[in-house]
């Protein structure tokens, strides 16, 4: 079964913009992310964008051995099963390129069970706010495309599998325990984030990615750094 690692990104973002290409010690978000998930057999490997963001994230994926998919802007569900369609895909990896914390070796393991379990759609449960990813059968995003008439269910790819499953098989077991800190926060959305995510960065970055017990570590020391000001 071909397993396709597509990551969700574009550069329109008016929150924090362009906050895929902000530079973190080592590379920009967008090169962490696509780092991180090298480590994750696949078939193929895409950046899902619009137009607009194509042009800006094309050399940046070329040197990592990437390729860029232009779609749909706002239909995002529509831009996935396009690409699932294009590159004959049977199963997703669903990653956001605002992540760069995102870990390889959790993305290994749900595969595995999501594998094992045949679901349809499957996620680990308390793990840090941006360093999982969500693994879906091209079949139900195709079937979710066909069905799903509200914006934020072509907006968000799985909120219409979510709020089917009577229909869908979901799997969401808790993650392992080296990777349990439910209220923890690792994606980058708002300069806060981008200033935290720097500093894990330059504290702990080494030349290879990150993984969940160096940033759980971090975050925990970190909160009782603050605890003892």
């Amino acid at each position: 079964m071909d397993t396709g690692i597509f990551v969700q990104v574009r550069l329109g973002s008016t929150r924090l913009p362009r906050k895929a290409v902000l530079p973190l010690t080592g590379g920009t978000v967008i090169q962490h992310v696509m780092r991180a998930m090298a480590m994750v057999p696949a078939g193929v490997r895409a950046l899902l964008t619009d137009t607009q963001s194509a042009d800006d994230l094309l050399p940046l994926a070329a040197a990592e051995g990437w390729e860029v998919f232009p779609g749909s802007p706002e239909d995002v569900l529509r831009r996935y099963c396009d690409a699932c369609r294009h590159y004959r895909v049977s199963r997703v990896v669903r990653v956001t390129g605002d992540n760069p914390l995102t870990s390889g070796d959790l993305a290994r393991e749900i595969l595995e069970v999501h594998a094992r379990m045949h679901a349809d759609l499957s996620h680990y449960l308390g793990i840090p706010w941006g360093m999982g990813v969500e693994v879906v059968e091209a079949a139900s995003l195709i079937q979710a495309e066909a069905e799903a008439v509200l914006p934020d269910e072509r907006e968000h790819i799985t909120t219409y599998l979510y709020r089917n499953p009577a229909r869908f098989t979901i799997c969401e077991p808790q993650a392992p325990p080296r990777a349990l800190c439910p209220d923890a926060r690792v994606t980058v959305d708002t300069s806060e984030d981008y200033k935290r995510v720097s500093m894990m960065f330059s504290d702990l970055y080494a030349g290879s990615p990150l993984e969940a017990e160096q940033v759980i570590a971090w975050i925990r020391d970190s909160q009782g750094r603050a605890g003892n000001a």
